[in-house]
């Protein structure tokens, strides 16, 4: 079995470019489950990042006998007692975006002083391929919730996630920046050698 290629379990084209930012090292074939037809529908019902990550990475590799990478994340706001945590991009209901997640987190927040605003994104990594689950590894980046969307890179909640160092959201700092520190870029840094490692032992 070949593993020139590394399946990203995702539609999300915003993350997809994350991830491929952050695994850029690898000599590898980056795809994701747009570039497959008929794959079985994953319904992120878990209640962990973990358990979600796992899935998404087991279903696909068993499916497609594809190395997988499947990844889970969101934000925990402390306030709100780490929600929305696994429902991060479905927050404000069925027809969610990024503008009504974000209003809505501001509107539950709206009485909360900024020293009550404390919030971490995290993040879940799992690699599998058609026989195993390889890895599981997790990332966090600890920041606050602002009063206002300020700045335009990124996705999901960037614009509201401040990082006291710049006292600048992930919305205003760049993608540079967000990679260097992000729950998500904490998460991959990890993973990368066990890749690589993993592949040693394969034909490409």
């Amino acid at each position: 079995m070949k593993f020139s290629e590394l399946l990203i379990a995702t539609r999300n084209k915003k993350k997809l470019g994350e991830i491929k930012e952050l695994l850029k090292g690898l000599n590898l074939k980056i795809t994701s489950l747009d570039d497959y037809r008929n794959l079985p529908r994953i319904e992120e019902d878990g209640k962990t990042f973990e358990q979600n990550a796992i899935k998404k990475a087991v279903t696909i590799a068993f499916y497609t006998k594809k190395l997988t990478l499947g990844e889970d994340s969101g934000l925990e706001v402390a306030a709100l007692k780490n929600k929305p945590g696994v429902y991060s991009s479905r927050f404000s209901g069925p027809k969610a975006t990024d503008k009504k997640n974000n209003l809505k987190l501001l509107r539950l927040l709206r009485d909360a002083p900024l020293k009550k605003r404390r919030a971490r994104y995290r993040s879940c990594v799992v690699l599998a391929d058609g026989k195993k689950i390889i890895y599981v590894g997790s990332g966090s980046c600890s920041g606050l919730i602002g009063f206002r969307s300020r700045g335009n890179f990124g996705f999901g909640y960037d614009p509201l996630f401040i990082i006291p160092k710049y006292n600048k959201t992930f919305g205003q700092l760049g993608s540079k920046i967000k990679d260097s520190m992000s729950h998500r870029s904490r998460a991959l840094k990890k993973i990368l050698p066990v890749i690589s490692r993993y592949l040693r032992t394969k034909t490409l």
